[in-house]
């Protein structure tokens, strides 16, 4: 089985909660309190490994998570930090966010690495919130919840030359016959269904030829399986144009070229920009010569007429590919603006009315401060009244109408407003 192209769903780990715990010792009176912090949550990571040529394992493991952070212990020890889910995926990889489509990384270079989600903090132990005028708090925080995102998994094969034309061609043919690949090779459409990958090795150079699945009229809209494989020739140098000169089944290898040319510029315009050689295959057969003249009247680029099954003038086309490819750059990732997932500022907050008319506060200080207190706990809820002052959370509410008495929505927190 091969895939391209697949969707995942990752979650970095959650921060561990941290301790509420008080020294207890022989001998010392009120020791104070000495929880420790939870500890954080592991990372996501995702790695190019060179010993993978597809996506296909994705299909059958679709989520993945990190591990959580450990929670916070006594004597002020911290909670082991949970540990990073490292997700290795071929070279090549390109990573979106699966809303908006936006690319996140390109896993260009092989055993290059990024880290896309970080793990949760982990929660203070009450230790952490001992003051002068709090000498004893019995409430510590829970640890920062992470959330699950969708990603999409797009694998763009890298390679110098990618071969491209219709399905019967022979490209599978001219790349078994200039590297050690060995392609699906048989007499009939559509028996390569999976891009190959063959080293060239020509005098003193060495290039990556790619064999894409044929591509027919309308490929670029969806039609036939070449469609689905236009992607990969995205990551090439150049490419090598294969046209079957033969004119077999009643078909003019002048069109072939048109239509597949047309079909590369729909799908892409820098695509079809690529430098380009054309492999005139199958010379070798009755009729091929006859074709040849109006082939190269109407292609712009270098016509070389071949034989890949002979071997008749591949040395010729070889030669024209390695010094096209001496003045053109080396391959090299996407450009882009790298798209990442916002964390709301933990201080930040506004004040909206709900469905039912009632004054609630969102934003990240929410969010924070949810994690931080404990209805049940009258040191903790005085802490929270005053976050709720330093932050002018009070003065926002009067702002915005409150009076003695409403209720106030603070995340699943609900208490009356008393000015």
């Amino acid at each position: 089985m091969f895939a391209d192209k697949t969707k995942i769903y990752v979650k970095a780990g959650n921060g561990g909660k941290g301790m509420t715990s008080f020294l207890r010792m022989k001998g010392i009176a009120n020791g104070g309190p000495n929880g420790g912090d939870g500890g954080k949550g592991g990372d996501i990571v995702f790695q190019a490994d060179p010993s993978m040529n597809n996506l296909a394992e994705f299909y059958f493991k679709v989520h993945f998570r990190a591990e959580n952070g450990s929670p916070g212990e006594p004597n002020r020890c911290n909670g082991k930090n949970g540990a990073d889910l490292c997700i290795k995926v071929p070279v090549g990889t390109v990573i979106r966010d699966f809303e908006t489509q936006a690319v996140m990384a390109d896993l260009f270079y092989p055993d290059s690495s990024v880290t896309l989600l970080k793990g949760g903090r982990g929660g203070k132990g009450n230790a952490a919130f001992k003051t002068s005028t709090r000498q004893a708090p019995s409430f510590s925080q829970q640890g920062e919840e992470t959330k699950e995102y969708a990603l999409t998994l797009e694998l763009k094969t890298i390679a110098d030359v990618g071969l491209a034309g219709f399905p019967n061609a022979g490209k599978s043919t001219l790349l078994a016959s200039v590297s050690a690949a060995r392609p699906k090779i048989a007499n009939y459409p559509f028996t390569t269904l999976t891009p190959n990958l063959g080293v060239v090795r020509h005098y003193d150079q060495t290039f990556v030829m790619a064999d894409i699945p044929g591509l027919i009229e309308g490929a670029a809209e969806g039609a036939g399986l070449g469609h689905a494989f236009l992607r990969h020739v995205e990551r090439t140098r150049m490419l090598v144009q294969v046209v079957d000169l033969s004119g077999a089944e009643g078909r003019d290898p002048a069109e072939d070229f048109r239509i597949i040319d047309e079909e590369l510029k729909r799908y892409s315009e820098e695509l079809a920009a690529l430098p380009r050689v054309v492999a005139a295959n199958k010379i070798d057969l009755p009729s091929a010569a006859e074709h040849l003249e109006a082939l190269r009247k109407l292609s712009p680029y270098p016509v070389i007429p071949i034989s890949a099954v002979t071997g008749q003038n591949v040395k010729t086309l070889l030669d024209e590919v390695c010094k096209l490819l001496s003045t053109l750059p080396p391959l090299a990732p996407l450009q882009f603006e790298p798209f990442a997932y916002e964390k709301e500022d933990a201080s930040s907050f506004e004040v909206v009315r709900d469905e039912r008319g009632r004054l609630a506060v969102v934003g990240g200080l929410v969010e924070r401060l949810a994690r931080e207190v404990r209805l049940d706990d009258i040191d903790s809820f005085r802490y929270f009244q005053r976050q709720l002052r330093t932050f002018g959370v009070i003065d926002r509410l009067r702002a915005a109408g409150a009076k003695q008495g409403d209720i106030v929505v603070f995340s699943d927190i609900e208490f009356e407003f008393v000015d």
